[in-house]
């Protein structure tokens, strides 16, 4: 059980945005290259891993990485997200998907903003939100519409120069 968690997991992993250079995808990533602490938590796919694309060898590898330095506590967390994951229907895992790739082709102001929203968003008090999404909720596609060319036309903050 303890191997197949770790496997899936691995799979939720190479769904998850990484950096990289094109090079080292594009050439895959050598079973030998790869530290202990990778190979153990990929050692399942060892007999084909030759079989595997460059881009998902390099994928997998990262993803070892990371879960090699994650604490217990963080590995329990991502088990539970994974699961969380695997029980959603596959039109809403497409639907996340899409939007994850959308955010990642953004620009870095604009991911700041976001980032930054989202953070205000979820430090209102439960029930504030909770109006918001109501709120939402109750508006017709095109006050829906209307809301959102509304917020993009708002002037936004300057950055402030460094002192």
């Amino acid at each position: 059980m303890k191997v197949k968690s770790i496997v899936a997991l691995m799979a939720l992993l190479i769904v998850l945005p990484m950096a990289g250079t094109a090079a080292a995808q594009d050439n895959g990533v050598s079973w030998g290259s790869l530290s202990d602490g990778q190979r153990e938590v990929l050692g399942q796919l060892q007999d084909n891993w030759d079989d595997l694309t460059p881009e998902r060898q390099w994928r997998l590898s990262k993803g070892a990485e990371r879960w090699s330095g994650m604490s217990p506590r963080e590995r329990k967390e991502a088990r539970k997200r994974f699961s969380n994951w695997r029980e959603l229907p596959d039109e809403r895992r497409d639907l996340i998907r899409k939007r994850a790739q959308v955010f990642r082709d953004l620009s870095p102001d604009e991911k700041r903003r976001i980032r930054k929203n989202y953070s205000r968003y979820h430090q209102m008090k439960r029930d504030r939100r909770q109006q918001l999404r109501d709120r939402y909720k109750s508006m017709t596609p095109e006050q829906r519409q209307k809301l959102r060319d509304r917020m993009k036309q708002r002037p936004r903050p300057r950055p402030r120069p460094h002192d």
